[in-house]
């Protein structure tokens, strides 16, 4: 047995139903036609790889804020941080143990997401029109962010981060706060998920990271967006 089909056998124990795909392509094709609850990527999927798929996935219309959940051989630090920054919402390496699986899939399955496009009322946390700051523009409905014109692409994490600061501006957040408010209480997080975020965030909206304009750290305490 594979490890695609263990996934899947696992989670219909759990009274989960389970679309097994062992094409990165035909995933790509399924995630533009059927929106999902969770994905479950394989770094190496053949075909089109588990971190270009990924990327795919977020930068698509149906399932851009579907909850993924990568899996991958690779043990190192750097090899986790690229899943996370190509927008994987958590990352296990084989091998793993099903409890494992099968609980941070119902931690991810727990986080709220958005209605479908066609509905306008699935998601108050980020109700609002456009806020426009120094040369950004964060178009709330259409969850599209621009910096001094130029279109910015975000993961669903990244997008509620700003958003959330960006209308609290001068308020300070501790990580635990942002813990909280982003991740939901899920299990396997921890405040150093705030400051990875944190930082993949400053990379796409900040002309230059480490003199943040946008996003400021307050030392000892969290973060917050800049005073207007």
């Amino acid at each position: 047995m594979n490890i695609r089909e263990l996934v899947c056998l696992h989670l219909r124990h759990e009274g989960y139903e389970c679309e097994g795909l062992a094409d990165g392509a035909a995933a790509l094709k399924r995630s533009g036609s059927e929106r999902y609850d969770l994905m479950v990527l394989d770094v190496m999927i053949p075909g089109l790889d588990g971190l270009s798929l990924c990327r795919a996935v977020r930068n698509g219309r149906l399932n851009h804020d579907v909850p993924i959940l990568m899996l991958t051989a690779r043990r190192d630090e750097s090899d986790k941080v690229v899943g996370l920054e190509s927008g994987a919402d958590d990352y296990l390496t084989k091998p793993f143990g099903v409890r494992e699986l099968v609980a941070r899939a119902r931690a991810l399955l727990r986080r709220p997401r958005q209605q479908p496009p066609a509905s306008t009322d699935g998601d108050t946390a980020l109700a609002g029109g456009v806020i426009r700051v120094r040369g950004m523009v964060i178009d709330v409905p259409k969850r599209r962010v621009t910096v001094d014109g130029g279109l910015v692409e975000l993961t669903d994490q990244e997008f509620r981060l700003l958003h959330l600061l960006a209308t609290h501006p001068g308020i300070v957040f501790s990580r635990e706060a942002l813990l909280a408010k982003i991740w939901r209480g899920d299990t396997y997080v921890t405040v150093r998920s705030v400051d990875t975020l944190v930082k993949r965030l400053r990379r796409r909206i900040e002309k230059d990271p480490a003199e943040p304009g946008f996003l400021l750290t307050v030392w000892g305490v969290g973060y917050k967006f800049a005073d207007v």
